[in-house]
């Protein structure tokens, strides 16, 4: 009897807490490291949903689920079981046996490149995001060197007014000069 033979086919679905959404690949990346381990050959794969929970799962409202097509053998069924619910971020997980799935189905199914685009697109938007962040940070603290600057004159200016070290400016002098759109409508 061959390895294929001795092999069932299984639907495996996976739940993982919200917090997988913002890391789909690493999520995705313990799924496969699990089938491996089990030795099961993955037929399809695929993000199926985020949702929220009908009930709270380990603090989590929300999920998001995992959906696999796989081959393995029955004996490797409980050591994957297994890994599952030592698994720290599995919350849950089912397995069935699918043998009456047709192909086409189960092909249909196969959400691997989808996968690969979303992960993606999610990675350049927190690449945005992070970037987006960063310009925010450099020009509010550019802001905030310029306003110490201000500052530091102005308090520069104050102390030597008062010492009279320095030259005095007219008091008032900003109020005596129009702003631009002041000048043409006065005249």
């Amino acid at each position: 009897m061959s390895m294929s033979d001795t092999r069932n086919q299984y639907e495996g679905l996976f739940l993982f807490p919200q917090s997988a959404a913002s890391n789909l690949k690493e999520a995705a990346d313990h799924v496969q490291s699990l089938l491996d381990r089990a030795e099961a050959e993955v037929l399809a794969f695929a993000k199926w949903d985020e949702r929220r929970l009908a009930y709270e799962i380990a603090g989590n409202k929300r999920g998001v689920y995992f959906l696999t097509y796989f081959k393995a053998e029955p004996d490797k069924m409980a050591r994957l079981e297994r890994d599952c619910n030592l698994s720290e971020h599995v919350l849950r997980f089912m397995f069935v046996r699918a043998e009456t799935i047709p192909a086409e189905v189960i092909e249909a199914s196969d959400g691997r490149e989808r996968l690969a685009d979303e992960i993606r697109l999610r990675g350049d938007k927190e690449d945005k995001g992070r970037a987006g962040r960063d310009r925010a940070r450099v020009v509010d603290a550019a802001t905030r060197a310029e306003e110490e600057r201000k500052a530091a004159a102005a308090s520069k200016d104050a102390s030597s007014d008062s010492d009279g070290g320095g030259e005095a400016k007219p008091e008032g002098d900003a109020e005596k000069t129009p702003a631009p759109a002041e000048a043409g409508a006065s005249e």
